[in-house]
């Protein structure tokens, strides 16, 4: 038979009363856990690959009545 008993150490103890700089030390050790996300950026896609998009009647007067940079 397998012995699968592992001895790891005992996990710190939780404060969970603690202050805000307890926080903050809990946050700053979580930083290299943390990535930022890849820059994701948008180009612009060309009118004729944009399909399915309708505009009732009524809303496209509206917008096309308003001024290009308000009123």
């Amino acid at each position: 038979m397998t012995n699968l008993e592992v001895h790891a150490p005992a996990p710190a103890p939780v404060d969970l009363e603690g202050d805000l700089a307890s926080l903050r030390g809990d946050c700053v050790r979580m930083v290299p856990h943390w990535a930022p996300p890849e820059r994701n950026v948008s180009l612009p896609v060309s009118p004729s690959r944009i399909h399915g998009v309708t505009v009732p009647p009524k809303s496209a007067g509206l917008l096309e009545a308003m001024s290009d940079y308000g009123d």
